[in-house]
């Protein structure tokens, strides 16, 4: 028995599922927890524990899982009615979680700790350097002086990203932060970087961007020509499906040996590499993604991204 925790309308999901045909496999979006779904942990005082799931007029016995894919679960949402929102839906949250982590079957990518743990750039950059991968040359910080002594050094040929998440809100309004390099203009606000650090990198000279999605032990490389349009320069995802080919990778042996290590390090058993090819043949490595998007890596390339995943779900194996 199979349960795939994410939200309504995700493609990514229905693409597998369509893999899955034949399975008993029940999708579930924790948003509809508590107002149209029941969740239960039990201790019955005899060393045993009986977890269940009440849901569409359906109860699901959750320790007899033996997959659960943590693909995009949305967070509890508390009945309109409910007094007292906040305090009602953080209870609801913590005891979710608490039930997907204590579940003993085969987690896709991994538990949510795990994936917490996994997607913090300053972690998976140094456990990067350890397995042997080539970084661009990175500062973290919130010293001013610190930054412009590194934007000095490698001659303004830099770039700057979040050290954690990429959507911020101010007075109101919503707004992605990406990749993006360093301009004169920017160094006059430099004493900022106080009030909040940043990941700052050289820029490393690209023949193509590389995408490696890791699912168990099979791996699906393709390349992102992304120098051929402004749009996607600096960072691929300014996408331009019209004007940015996306084409399968031969990755050498050992960068892809360093690829599953990197997911295996992390305690994952999925995860979407982000590299650099530059123009004399070195792969870099960026980031990885735990829970990336594979979709449309797929569909460019033909790469059997969605099938390799059903695959891993069904055999409840992390491989």
């Amino acid at each position: 028995m199979i349960l795939v925790l994410t939200c309504g309308g995700d493609e990514h999901a229905e693409r597998v599922m369509g893999a899955l045909a034949g399975a008993d496999v029940t999708v579930f979006d924790p948003a509809r927890f508590p107002a149209a779904a029941t969740l239960e942990i039990g201790h019955p005082g005899d060393g045993s524990t009986v977890r269940a799931l009440g849901h569409g007029g359906r109860r699901l016995v959750l320790d007899e899982l033996t997959a659960i894919w943590y693909r995009r679960p949305g967070n509890p949402v508390a009945h309109p009615l409910t007094v007292a929102r906040d305090h009602v839906e953080e209870e609801c949250r913590v005891m979710a979680e608490s039930l997907w982590d204590g579940l003993g079957c085969l987690k896709v990518p991994a538990s949510r700790p795990v994936i917490d743990r996994a997607g913090r750039k300053p972690y998976q950059l140094e456990v990067a350097r350890q397995l042997g991968f080539e970084l661009p040359a990175t500062l973290i910080t919130n010293d001013p002086e610190s930054f412009l002594d590194f934007y000095g050094r490698h001659e303004g040929r830099v770039i700057t990203k979040p050290v954690h998440g990429n959507q911020l809100e101010a007075d109101g309004e919503r707004f992605g932060r990406f990749a993006a390099p360093v301009t004169p203009a920017d160094l006059g606000h430099a004493d900022a970087l106080r009030l909040c650090p940043v990941i700052v990198q050289a820029y490393v000279p690209k023949r193509v961007e590389v995408r490696v999605t890791v699912v168990g032990g099979e791996l699906f490389a393709a390349e992102i020509h992304s120098q051929v349009s402004n749009h996607t320069r600096y960072d691929w995802r300014h996408y331009d499906p019209g004007a940015t080919p996306v084409l399968p990778h031969d990755l050498p042996g050992e960068v892809a040996r360093r690829c599953l290590d990197l997911v295996e390090r992390l305690g994952l058993s999925y995860g979407a590499i982000d590299l650099i090819l530059t123009p004399d043949g070195r792969h870099v490595f960026l980031e990885i993604n735990p829970n990336g998007q594979f979709l449309w890596i797929e569909d460019a390339t033909g790469l059997p991204i969605s099938t390799a995943i059903a695959e891993l779900l069904k055999s409840g194996v992390r491989r």
